[in-house]
């Protein structure tokens, strides 16, 4: 089982806004960050790092949670609690008067309060402005999709106790399934090994899920996967890819902290798999939510799944 917060956010335009090709999630990602820290940090607070109310901050917890204890042991770069859904927003320009919203998938069900903190800042970031030009909205809905609960209605909360999240089935398929397909939505980069994968050879990829997975499990819910890794890993590499109709996406972003240019594309398309896989259809499902490879928090990675 693994389980989310599915969340849309539900905006209304009050001045024109602009979203540029490729950087809707990133654009959101570094305003949010900086109004969370704003609105959850004490005013003296060295980083998360170094504060010593990191173990409670939200903020740590949110966006630097490689800064507290009791995460998975050797991983360096531990998995942020979130992605974003906003791909449909890229290169749109919004008139004033317009509806919008994107989506916030939220990995961290054992944290009551997150889901009031995102809500407050979205609604701060809101007035005062999104895109390049800042263009003012108004946060006027906040919703679970499912199972399907109104978390906010523009002015208050309208849930007095916590919202019962999603949850995803990760046992087989009942039936047998021999073939899918799946479609890379957002540019996607998968590592194998040290290297980035030329191709999403299906051993590597159902690797990656099932890794992203039990760490996010393992990080902010009941605990890693409790399957055997490798065992797992053997039987993905004997599924074999049947056809790969792949193009590259170049995109990059620039940090508003460092002034650093980053590169945040990938390969989209599809591919065809065949061989045993009812093991796999639930994991690749998942993947759907939490995305999967590099750098997943700005949108990349998302998948669809076809049988």
């Amino acid at each position: 089982m693994f389980r989310l917060h599915p969340l849309r956010f539900s905006f209304v335009a009050r001045q024109s806004i602009h979203f540029p090709p490729g950087k809707s999630a990133n654009i959101l990602r570094g305003a949010f960050g900086t109004i969370f820290r704003r609105i959850a940090c004490v005013p003296h607070c060295p980083g998360a790092r170094e504060c010593e109310l990191r173990a409670s901050c939200p903020y740590a917890r949110m966006f630097e949670p490689s800064a507290l204890a009791g995460g998975p042991s050797g991983l360096a770069d531990w998995p942020r609690p979130f992605v974003f859904r906003a791909t449909h927003l890229d290169d749109c320009t919004l008139a004033a008067g317009s509806c919008f919203h994107f989506d916030l998938n939220l990995f961290d069900v054992r944290a009551p309060a997150a889901v009031a903190y995102l809500v407050l800042s979205f609604a701060q970031l809101a007035l005062e402005g999104l895109g390049p030009g800042r263009g003012r909205a108004e946060l006027a809905e906040v919703v679970q999709l499912d199972p399907a609960a109104r978390i906010y209605d523009g002015q208050s909360f309208l849930l007095p106790q916590a919202v019962e999240p999603m949850s995803l089935s990760l046992e087989p398929a009942a039936e047998r399934v021999e073939r899918v397909r799946v479609r890379f939505v957002t540019p996607t980069e998968l590592k194998s090994g040290q290297q980035l994968a030329g191709r999403p050879e299906f051993g590597v990829l159902a690797a990656r899920i099932r890794d992203r997975l039990s760490t996010l499990r393992q990080m902010y819910d009941d605990g890693p996967l409790p399957i055997d890794f490798r065992a797992f890993g053997e039987r993905a590499a004997l599924v074999r890819m049947t056809r790969c109709d792949l193009g590259r996406v170049e995109v990059v972003r620039r940090s508003s902290r460092t002034g650093q240019v980053h590169p945040i594309g990938g390969f989209v398309g599809e591919a065809e798999y065949e061989g045993d896989l009812a093991e796999f259809v639930p994991y690749l499902r998942a993947a759907k939510w939490t995305g999967v490879g590099r750098q997943t928090v700005w949108g990349k990675g998302e998948v669809e799944v076809g049988t």
